[in-house]
């Protein structure tokens, strides 16, 4: 086994594919613990192999978002190639699935929601994954969830390697039009994720071949039998979503992964009503992937010490009998206090007490904000961030203003209300279509455009 590659220092194997294999190693000048993946000595004299191996490393290197793996360096030497990229500890969703066969259906939909970000993003980027299975998804102990290996994923930056009629992926989840070797459109990926949603709900997947037929004949020409049927806990809504997803036209799936989101964020707004990456950590600890600790330090921060984590915490069930203790006295000091102040406010007519009542009465809510081609987004006021967001913004119900600003168009203000028993928002723009260009500015060509 190799000591060392570049700055990084191996410390074990921990996996091995036909391409390449991958090993854990430290990045000493950091002490960060990376993943690096080392095309294998075999496929490194294959000029094809090779010239995607370096795609690879290049796509990933410009994609920073929260559901895909992050590239940090890429090294040629000694006549090999390497990837150093995040390591990321947990499971895949292909050895979660062989460890519990199937699960639970809202576990499901946040995975799938999760990875269908994931595809937004890059989808908007000019790339398409072309291999969505679950040995490419990423479970990480602290609930959040990755798509890896854009090995063999097309990117209009570069010429596509593919020869017109080759289908090339994994023949259990390719699309139809995979199949055939047809043109791809991120409608392909969306067909796929389908197809991992589905087995995640029933423990099978819709198109297994038989003593008759191939797996890949079923895609091109049969329907599925509903995951329904299959397992009837799982809700019709969620149903129809996978349904979608797995038209033979791709006219007829979900116009985007964009779409495809949002209709699973409709769907977990009435069946969870957690934090989702703690919805994740609380089923990793039921599978025995993460101990009952492990599980309390994800989902309690706050309760790590200067010096470490929870496992340095000789008796932590005590520490939190204190803090909630605290708390409540922390409560009742606060509600004696706000009496007597509306003693004192009382005989002025003040209107202290009716604005503390209001506030009291504030639900939860989230707003889902999008901008094309991206924006700076303020919410009453209120710097949120750049689109594209990789979640919905926390907010509480009653009305707010959003304020869209982008360097070639004059800002977009866009006034909403939640109301009482609504639970998220959707506020979306299209500078092009709705934007007026600001002074002295023309209309941005693609290249300019981040």
């Amino acid at each position: 086994m190799l000591e060392r590659i570049g700055n990084c220092r191996i410390v074990e194997e921990i996996a091995s594919g036909g391409m390449a294999v991958v090993y854990r190693a430290v990045q000493e000048p950091l002490g960060r613990t990376v993943a690096i993946k080392a095309l294998k000595t075999s496929a490194a004299a294959e000029e094809n192999v090779v010239t995607r191996f370096e795609r690879e490393a290049k796509s990933l290197a410009n994609l920073q978002h929260e559901n895909i793996i992050h590239v940090y360096d890429f090294h040629h030497e000694r006549g090999a190639m390497f990837i150093v990229m995040e390591y990321v500890q947990g499971i895949d969703l292909y050895d979660l699935l062989e460890k519990c066969g199937r699960l639970p259906y809202d576990v499901a939909a946040v995975l799938a929601m999760q990875v269908a970000r994931a595809l937004d993003y890059v989808h908007y980027r000019g790339i398409v994954h072309r291999d969505i299975k679950p040995a490419n998804i990423m479970i990480a102990r602290t609930g959040g969830t990755k798509v890896m290996d854009f090995g063999i994923a097309r990117d209009t930056s570069f010429g596509d390697l593919t020869e017109a009629g080759t289908g090339i992926g994994t023949p259990a989840y390719m699309s139809p039009e995979q199949v055939l070797g047809d043109k791809l459109d991120a409608r392909s990926d969306i067909f796929s994720l389908g197809v991992v949603l589905y087995q995640m709900v029933t423990g099978k997947k819709p198109f297994v071949e038989d003593e008759k037929k191939s797996a890949m004949h079923k895609i091109r020409l049969e329907k599925h039998e509903s995951a329904r049927t299959v397992n009837p806990d799982v809700p019709r809504e969620l149903t129809n979503i996978i349904d979608r997803c797995l038209e033979k036209q791709p006219r007829d799936r979900w116009r985007s992964a964009q779409h495809m989101v949002m209709a699973l964020e409709r769907f977990l707004a009435k069946h969870v009503e957690m934090n989702h990456h703690a919805r994740l950590v609380l089923f990793l600890k039921s599978q025995g992937v993460i101990t009952e600790l492990e599980a309390e330090q994800y989902l309690n921060p706050a309760a790590l010490g200067a010096g470490g984590g929870a496992l340095q915490q000789p008796n932590l069930q005590a520490r939190n009998m204190v803090r909630a203790g605290a708390v409540a006295h922390g409560v009742a000091l606060g509600v004696l206090l706000m009496f007597l102040g509306l003693i004192h406010v009382a005989p002025l007519g003040a209107t202290p007490r009716t604005r503390t009542i209001t506030e009291a009465k504030k639900h939860p809510a989230t707003i889902r904000i999008d901008a094309r081609p991206w924006a700076r987004v303020f919410v009453d006021g209120k710097p949120a961030g750049t689109t594209p967001f990789a979640r919905p913004l926390d907010t509480f119900d009653g009305p707010h203003l959003v304020r869209f600003e982008h360097d070639w168009y004059q800002p977009i203000e866009k006034q909403i209300d939640i109301g009482a028993n609504d639970t998220a928002a959707t506020v979306m723009i299209d500078f092009e279509k709705q934007g007026t260009l600001a002074p002295g500015k023309h209309k941005p060509a693609p290249e300019e455009q981040p």
